[in-house]
């Protein structure tokens, strides 16, 4: 087993870590939250004084983090993390970053004799209690090899994607997809109520025809269908718009910055930057079929 240190304890990143320990390994934790970190060495972590000790003498890293700025302010530079762990350390972040700083990390990870690998992750908070995350891994292959016996410990499916900044772009590209079709199959049950069509009705129809995919049939947006769905809980999230806004963001980035014309992922992002103003960002992502039956 090995020694592992984990920063960034949040809802995500607590259930993750609590993995690693139900897995065997011996995990050094930090976040700035003492709240955070208590639960988690309440579980057997042991607590670092900062994310610079927590680094010393471990095997691995894994950071959990909010955004590309705070990745690059923990890793880089002279008292980042990448600087204070011992030469040939493994460093995994499964942040969800833009790409172009996950590839910084990458080159300064190479720089410093270090591995890393790029893997954010998919299945929401659920997924990351119940240890069956997706994984989109991007690195070298001696760094995925590494990497995935850990990923393993936290989740079900661990992908390699590619070279540096590729499980950053699968993440986004997924979940402007995911957003995508999620309006789409909104729209349909409005229009269908309008039409006097019942919502069971059309699910029945749609699951099994061309309209079928997984915003439809696994995360149905209307109540009923679908037993799991938030809908069923009045949107309480297993991934909130306001998560969801921030990837569609990063995508539209990307989008502006490869070239690439993603006209759907840019109506995307509009609606749920929309949402999120109307003080409904709290809400699951499915959610946005109520803010849809309120355009007039």
């Amino acid at each position: 087993m090995s020694t592992i240190a984990f920063i960034g304890l949040g809802h995500m990143g607590g259930p993750m870590a609590k993995n690693l320990l139900k897995a065997g390994h011996q995990v050094i934790a930090f976040d700035l939250v003492e709240a955070s970190l208590k639960d988690v060495v309440q579980a057997g972590a042991k607590a670092a004084a900062s994310a610079h000790h927590a680094v010393k003498g471990v095997d691995a890293v894994v950071t959990m983090l909010p955004a590309g700025q705070h990745v690059r302010a923990v890793y880089l530079g002279a008292i980042g993390i990448l600087a204070a762990a011992a030469k040939g350390t493994l460093f995994i972040d499964s942040s969800t970053i833009d790409v172009d700083s996950a590839r910084s990390v990458h080159t300064a990870a190479a720089e410093a004799g270090q591995e890393f690998v790029d893997a954010p992750v998919s299945g929401g908070t659920a997924g990351a209690a119940a240890g069956t995350l997706t994984f989109m891994s991007g690195g070298s292959d001696s760094a995925f090899a590494r990497a995935k016996p850990i990923l393993s410990a936290m989740g079900k499916n661990i992908v390699h994607a590619g070279g540096a900044g590729t499980g950053q772009a699968a993440k986004i590209c997924n979940n402007m997809l995911l957003a995508i079709s999620m309006i789409g199959v909104s729209e349909a049950f409005v229009l269908a109520e309008k039409l006097g069509l019942d919502a069971q009705r059309l699910f029945d129809i749609a699951s099994t025809s061309s309209g079928q995919c997984w915003s439809l049939t696994s995360y149905c947006p209307v109540p009923g269908p679908v037993p799991a769905s938030p809908a069923n809980r009045d949107y309480k999230p297993g991934f909130a718009a306001s998560l969801m806004l921030k990837d569609l963001k990063l995508s539209q980035a990307a989008a502006q910055g490869s070239g690439a014309a993603t006209p759907l992922g840019a109506h995307a992002t509009q609606l749920y930057a929309l949402m999120d103003a109307a003080g409904k960002g709290g809400d699951d992502f499915s959610g946005i079929i109520r803010f849809l039956k309120g355009i007039r």
